[in-house]
């Protein structure tokens, strides 16, 4: 068996000082070879090598350019990066191919952990619900936390419900957050970082409800149907989530909370073409009619500038 020297994409990633997301580019693309381990890729030491040494002389290349990281990925083949997970962010990508120069690409990341990779310089465009218990208010409280430095635009993208993800016919009567205190239920948890998790989070501590005692809170699902569908299977009584997973895998939905669903986009002079493109699909009454056929979201204020830094 040979023993040749291997990277994961993350070393891959930390080597080249690139994003995992244009790595998995490069695979996709055949530029890159790799090998699997189980469900793990790999990319062998004289592979990386080589896609080095035939890259040096090429000054727009990626990997060579030398430029910040937000430059470097505004500049890529006029690519970028959408973060979050609500069907709604593929409809806007597929709108701004259709009326742009831009080709998206998509991460199916949690609100806060997407912030986190815009301040790094991995995404273009970036959802949040990340509801701020202290203030009441959604998403600037930590978008003014973690973009330290930069200017940005936070735009509306839409409002929809979230709640309790409870059993068809609600059995157990679960009605508010309080009722996380009961110790007959057990719940399905979001991962760290996402706008369910931080919302759930919040409103234990403003209802003084130790997470600690409550039965599963550290299972995780990585997105809002996973939850549903752990409801409805009967292996949780209870998760946090939107109306439309509810909807979707056929559970019952205690509403709670009406999420302000905003997109932010760090402004410099090379995203000044992408935030006008943004506002015009945005503000398009196709583009609203489009969603508001999906039902369960509102689109009264989308396109709205809720902030802006100059």
């Amino acid at each position: 068996m040979s023993n040749e020297l291997s990277y994961t994409i993350e070393e891959v990633s930390q080597l080249l000082k690139v994003s995992k997301l244009t790595l998995y580019d490069l695979v996709k693309k055949g530029e890159l070879p790799i090998f699997r381990v189980g469900r793990q890729m790999r990319i062998a030491s004289k592979d990386l090598d080589n896609f080095i040494d035939n890259h040096k002389t090429n000054q727009n290349n990626l990997i060579s350019a030398p430029d910040t990281a937000h430059q470097v990925n505004e500049i890529k083949n006029n690519k970028i990066v959408i973060s979050g997970q609500d069907i709604v962010l593929d409809i806007l990508g597929k709108h701004i191919e259709k009326n742009s120069m831009y080709k998206s690409l998509r991460s199916y990341t949690g609100s806060l952990n997407s912030l986190i990779s815009m301040y790094s310089g991995e995404c273009d465009i970036v959802s949040l619900h990340l509801f701020d218990g202290d203030t009441g208010e959604y998403n600037l409280p930590y978008i003014r936390k973690i973009l330290v430095g930069y200017p940005f635009i936070l735009i509306n993208l839409l409002s929809r419900k979230a709640g309790l993800y409870v059993q068809k016919g609600n059995p157990l009567n679960l009605q508010s957050w309080s009722d996380f205190h009961r110790d007959d239920i057990i719940m399905i948890n979001r991962e760290r970082g996402s706008g369910a998790r931080i919302l759930l989070d919040e409103q234990l501590r403003i209802n003084e409800i130790p997470s600690r005692s409550i039965n599963g809170y550290e299972n995780e699902e990585t997105n809002h149907l996973s939850v549903a569908s752990t409801v409805s299977s009967g292996k949780a009584a209870v998760g946090v989530g939107i109306e439309k997973a509810a909807k979707m895998v056929g559970i019952d939905f205690i509403p709670l909370v009406t999420e302000q669903y905003d997109l932010v986009i760090i402004k410099t002079p090379k995203t000044e073409q992408l935030i006008r493109t943004v506002m015009e699909i945005l503000s398009s009454p196709y583009f609203q009619s489009e969603i508001n056929s999906l039902g369960d979201y509102d689109t009264s204020n989308t396109g709205k500038v809720i902030f802006e830094t100059y």
